[in-house]
């Protein structure tokens, strides 16, 4: 049973959500995503990903008592303090939408999160790594998933008794960050359409860096094997999550990549009503695992084994943190329907810009450990965009700001540097 004092906060919440939703600036905002990913960009696109940041919603702001609630109370309460103070373009949707509960059995092996005393598991952790040597991969069996569709509805129902009169409720896709990531916490932060490849990403969990770098060398047949059983084990899951008939467009403000919006034209548009195939959806390939191989090995045994995956979806973005110049040529050349390139601190700024063109999206991601912690350094946060600025100002430019844990409680910052990024790109 939901307490009144639950209705009242979430009907406050939507009452908010739908207003913004409403604003005539979010469907020019619509409008310039949508531009940049069909490759005819009017202006670069800036977004700030708030949903990490320590304390940005601290607990005590959060007022419900059901504990369901209080998840979806935090997600709305992000979502509706970012689009009140930071000024970027953010998108407020007239929905809300929520993920399918999910069941997955393990891999055959224990793959267990270890943690050092006190710290936050979210971003301070390692692995178990339970294939040993080479030998050990036979260990490994497929994987089953399964769909809660009575819990799921439960959830929706909730949701929709308590506010869906003011804000329509949606129900589809499923958040990798729950039952990839392993961080359940954060089930309910709207992560629902990333279609996250993550083979290299596991099969590290699976071997170690250690494992990586040497069986390239040693074991070449081994790592082969590990890629061939992930790329079945993904290619499993995305046919269920299709067969099944849980799959909803991520062409909306979904996360179609590393915090990028998915809107586009060349994929069905949001408000299609038709059944949903998974060639109507971008995919999420990288490898950040794989940067300390040599492009040569990365061509050798990881690209063809994404490049495969690739094949599923409508569009794909590629990468996240990792270095990419020294690699594109030979992803451009393997996955046609590219279309995102995330750009980091780690490449080579210009020579991207010079191999994408104006033929991809140029993704950018600013470095965090600038803006983190106490101290932000502002010259190099101003330095880092005017070199982005030099490099991709005439390329189709998202900047997709990530990755950022602490800010010493001070929210200020993050608007500041969104009006420094604006008045470099004399938005």
């Amino acid at each position: 049973m939901i307490c009144q004092k639950d209705r009242r906060v979430m009907r406050d919440l939507a009452g908010k959500w739908m207003e913004f939703a409403a604003l005539p600036v979010m469907s020019e905002r619509k409008r310039l995503w949508r531009a940049v990913h069909d490759l005819r960009a009017e202006r670069p696109v800036i977004l700030f990903e708030t949903a990490w940041i320590d304390g940005y919603v601290a607990d005590e702001e959060v007022l419900c008592e059901d504990p369901f609630l209080r998840s979806i109370e935090r997600n709305m309460r992000i979502t509706l303090r970012q689009a009140e103070e930071l000024g970027d373009d953010l998108v407020v949707e007239p929905y809300f939408q929520l993920g399918w509960q999910m069941r997955f059995s393990d891999y055959g092996v224990p793959v267990e999160i270890r943690t050092a005393p006190g710290k936050d598991e979210s971003i301070a952790y390692s692995f178990s790594f339970p294939l040993e040597s080479p030998q050990d991969v036979h260990k490994l069996r497929p994987r089953t998933f399964a769909v809660d569709r009575p819990a799921s509805l439960r959830r929706k129902e909730t949701l929709q008794d308590v506010m869906g009169d003011v804000l329509p409720i949606r129900l589809g896709n499923y958040d990798p960050f729950v039952y990839e990531f392993d961080v359940g916490e954060f089930g309910d932060l709207g992560f629902t359409g990333n279609y996250f490849f993550g083979l290299t990403w596991q099969l590290y969990r699976f071997i170690g860096n250690q494992g990586l770098l040497y069986w390239v060398y040693d074991a070449p047949e081994a790592i082969h094997q590990l890629m061939a059983y992930m790329l079945d084990d993904r290619l499993a899951l995305f046919a269920f999550l299709e067969r099944e008939g849980l799959l909803a467009l991520n062409t909306d403000s979904q996360m179609a990549g590393p915090r990028s919006y998915g809107y586009v034209s060349d994929l069905p548009d949001p408000t299609c009503q038709d059944p949903v195939t998974l060639k109507d959806l971008w995919g999420w390939a990288e490898s950040q695992e794989a940067e300390n191989i040599s492009p040569a090995m990365y061509q050798e045994f990881v690209l063809p084994y994404l490049a495969k995956l690739s094949e599923r979806f409508g569009l794909v973005y590629y990468g996240c943190c990792e270095r990419i110049h020294d690699r594109l040529p030979a992803i451009m050349d393997a996955i046609p329907n590219l279309r995102s390139v995330s750009v980091s601190g780690w490449s080579d700024l210009f020579k991207t810009a010079e191999m994408l063109g104006a033929d991809y999206v140029y993704s950018r991601k600013p470095t965090p450990a600038h803006i983190s912690g106490a101290n932000p350094n502002w010259d190099l946060l101003e330095k880092d965009m005017k070199n982005t600025c030099a490099a991709a100002r005439d390329s189709n430019l998202e900047i997709l700001f990530r990755d950022v844990y602490t800010i010493d409680g001070d929210r200020a910052r993050l608007r500041r540097w969104v009006d420094m990024t604006k008045g470099i790109f004399q938005m």
